[in-house]
C-alpha cells in the first residue's frame, strides 16, 4: 500500500512539474507569436469554428432548462417574470463559462492530446529537435494561445445564445414576454458579471489546452 500510494504521488508531482514547466515555456515564446501566426490562426479556427455549432446547441438548451426549472419555481410566487434576472445571471457568471470549457475539453482538449500523443510515438517531435526547432514554440505555443482566446468569445456567445433560449421558454411556456424577459436580464447584469465570466473561461481555456498538450507531449 505504502508503494503504490509513493508511485502515485511520484507520478501526480512530475507531471504537475511538467505540465507547469511546459505552461511556463509557452508562455516564454509569446515573444514570437508573430512569427507563429499562421499556426495560431489555423488553431483557432480550429478551437473556435469547428467547436461552434455544438457549444451553441448545449447552451441554447441549458438556458432554456434554466428558464424552465425556474420558472415553474418562480410561478409559484407569481414572479415568473424575473426568470430573465436569474437566467442572464446564472449563464453570465457561472454556466456559460462552465458549459463552455466542458465542451472544448471534451472536443479540443482530447483532439490536442491525441495529435501531439501521435506524433511523440511516430518521433515527430524528436525530429524537430534534431532540426533545432524548439517544439514549444512550434506546437504548444500556437494552442495554448488560440484556446485562451477562443475559449472567451466562444463564453461571450454562448450567454448570449444560452438568455436566448430562455426567453423562448419564458415566452411560450410561462407567458413572460420578451420585452420584460429581456430588461430583467439587463437590469441584473453588470460590467464586473461579465468581466468575470470571461475571466474564468480565459483561465479554463488556458488549462484545458496545458492539460491536453501536458498529456500529448
Amino acid at each position: 500500500m505504502a508503494q503504490a500510494v509513493g508511485r502515485f504521488l511520484l507520478g501526480t508531482s512530475q507531471t504537475t512539474g511538467f505540465g507547469l514547466m511546459l505552461l511556463g515555456r509557452a508562455f516564454w515564446w509569446l515573444r514570437a507569436a508573430w512569427r507563429r501566426h499562421d499556426d495560431i490562426l489555423r488553431q483557432m479556427h480550429f478551437c473556435g469554428v469547428q467547436s461552434l455549432l455544438v457549444t451553441l446547441i448545449v447552451a441554447v438548451f441549458t438556458g432554456m432548462i434554466l428558464g424552465l426549472q425556474a420558472g415553474i419555481e418562480l410561478s409559484r410566487f407569481q414572479q415568473q417574470a424575473m426568470i430573465g434576472r436569474l437566467v442572464a445571471a446564472t449563464m453570465c457568471r457561472e454556466m456559460g463559462p462552465f458549459m463552455t470549457g466542458l465542451i472544448l475539453a471534451a472536443c479540443v482538449g482530447s483532439a490536442m492530446a491525441a495529435e501531439l500523443g501521435t506524433m511523440k510515438v511516430s518521433e515527430e517531435i524528436d525530429a524537430l529537435e534534431v532540426m533545432s526547432v524548439n517544439p514549444y514554440m512550434y506546437l504548444v505555443m500556437p494552442r495554448v494561445l488560440a484556446l485562451t482566446v477562443m475559449c472567451p468569445i466562444l463564453t461571450c456567445l454562448s450567454d448570449l445564445i444560452g438568455i436566448a433560449g430562455g426567453s423562448v421558454v419564458g415566452r411560450y411556456r410561462l407567458g413572460v414576454a420578451y420585452n420584460v424577459y429581456w430588461e430583467e436580464a439587463r437590469y441584473i447584469l453588470d460590467l464586473k458579471d461579465v468581466y468575470t465570466g470571461l475571466f474564468k473561461a480565459m483561465v479554463f481555456g488556458t488549462v484545458i489546452a496545458a492539460v491536453g498538450c501536458t498529456q500529448g507531449m
